[in-house]
Order: C-alpha cells, then structure tokens, then sequence
C-alpha cells in the first residue's frame, strides 16, 4: 500500500500512473475534491491526512514548500506505521531537506528527498528525470521504485540535500531561459518582427545545442580565444535596448545583462570572450 500526499498537477498524474500498474494508492489534498476525482481511476481519497497514510509502507508527497511539506507530514505524522519511507518530490530548499531527512530518522524513519525534472504529462506517463542524493542505501533500496516513476533516477552521492540544490539550479535555468524568450519576442515586437518569424527562425537555427561546449568553456575559465568578443557582445546588447526603447517596447533582461558587461568592460576584460561575465562564478 503507498499514499500520495499532494494531489496537484503533477501528484495526481503520478497516482494515475501508479493506479495503472496495479497499485494500491491512498490519497488526501487539501482542497479534498482534487483527492476525491481520483477515486475515479481507482484511488482511496481520505480528508483526514493521518487516515491517508495508515497501512501504507511508502508516502510520496508533491507539496508547495518546505513550510508547507513540514505542517502536512507532522499532521500525518500520526497514522505512519512503523518504519515507514516518506518521499517528498516537493521543491524545496536544501537546508530543508536536511533538516527533514534527520528529524525523521530521529524518529524512526525514512526521509528521501527526490525533486523531479518533469510536467504533468511526464509523470503520466511515467517519463523524466529524477534527483537523489543522501544515503546511499536508502538510494538503492528505493531506486526501482523511483525508476518505475520517471524512468531516469540521477544520484549525486552521498551529500543530503545536494538534490534539492540541483533542482533549485535546474529552475533558475528555466525561469532565465523562459525570461530570455520574453525578451526575444518583445525585441521582435518592437522591431515588426511576428511571433512566427521567431519560431521559424528557431526551427532552423538551434542555439541550445551549444550549451555543453559553452558550459564548458566558461568553467574551463577559457576567456582569452574569443568567438565573440565582450565589447562586441555590449554593442549589441545597446542595439537592442536602443529598438526596444524606440518600440515602445521594455525589456526584462537585457538591461542587467548590460549592466554586468559594463561591468567586466570596465575591469579590462572588454576583448575577452563575452561568457568572462560568469568567472567569478566558477
């Protein structure tokens, strides 16, 4: 018997997918209808968070917070039996996770933090990656249930809350790539350029495949071969500010990226390889 807390997006998509394969599954919300849908599909729903959790040997949960994941299990915390495992895919910070993974095992059991890389469709379909670190035994004995969730399980050794770092650094590349494209459109916006002219030009032209070799590049701290010097890179960066500006048009990144090339400019590092602005980073 497992128990899911956490009937968002993406935990109710999980407990369709394990409902498929044949487990049994108890279920509890919040907001109690989203846990009462899934009885449709095969699911027990409970209102009760500690009646959710009776009988079951592993609890998953999918919650907001740390805050929010502390006050769910302590209230469940009354109906775990014995022993039992608690996985918590919530993103969270990684202070948190640490905290958690000993107060529970202070109290006889098994905290895993395991943050995924994957949407409600993923978890469906049983499709992703997921993040591990921390005892490495606890990693072992679960891995197959984990594979059976996202089909790729990442470990990062023994480091507890090293996977809740990893995701948080995941995110910010998301939320600074999705920026980006917000900057992308608004330029062509500014300039006449449509949406599609954008997409097609994407269609053909991939510039993320490049990432590993810059990533690389920049951590290999390799500044001084330049294929795009920073200065050209800060002019440019003026011209699109300058067409944004004379389109009525504001852009959300662009400007601090300016900002930290004057910056670099400014140190001497103007005929460098524009990427010399993440150095202090490495």
């Amino acid at each position: 018997m497992k128990a899911f807390l956490g009937m968002g997006l993406l935990g109710s998509n999980f407990v369709k997918a394990m409902l498929k394969k044949g487990d049994e599954v108890q279920v509890w919300n919040r907001t109690a209808a989203k846990a009462k849908a899934l009885e449709a599909d095969g699911a027990k729903a409970f209102a009760d968070v500690a009646e959710a959790v009776k009988g079951a040997a592993i609890i998953h949960v999918c919650l907001k917070d740390d805050d929010t994941v502390n006050e769910v299990l302590a209230a469940a915390s009354a109906g775990f039996q014995p022993g039992a495992i608690i996985i918590d895919h919530t993103t969270t910070s990684a202070k948190g996770a640490i905290e958690r993974t000993a107060a529970w095992k202070a109290k006889g059991y098994t905290y895993l933090h395991a943050p995924v890389f994957m949407g409600p469709p993923n978890a469906l379909e049983s499709t992703g990656t997921m993040l591990v670190s921390g005892d490495q035994e606890v990693i072992s004995k679960m891995e197959s249930e984990l594979s059976k969730m996202t089909g790729k399980v990442m470990n990062f050794g023994n480091e507890e809350g090293k996977a809740a770092g990893i995701k948080l650094i995941g995110n910010l590349f998301l939320l600074t790539f999705t920026a980006g494209l917000s900057d992308t459109l608004a330029l062509g916006k500014a300039q006449g350029i449509s949406a599609a002219d954008i997409v097609a030009l994407f269609g053909t032209w991939n510039p993320g495949a490049s990432l590993p070799a810059r990533l690389k590049r920049i951590t290999e701290g390799d500044f001084k071969n330049p294929s795009w010097e920073l200065n050209m890179a800060r002019k440019d960066a003026g011209l699109m500010m300058k067409a944004a500006a004379e389109g009525e048009i504001e852009l959300a990144v662009i400007p601090a990226i300016a900002a930290e090339m004057d910056k670099w400019i400014a140190k001497g590092h103007g005929n460098d390889d524009w990427s010399v602005i993440a150095k202090d980073n490495i």
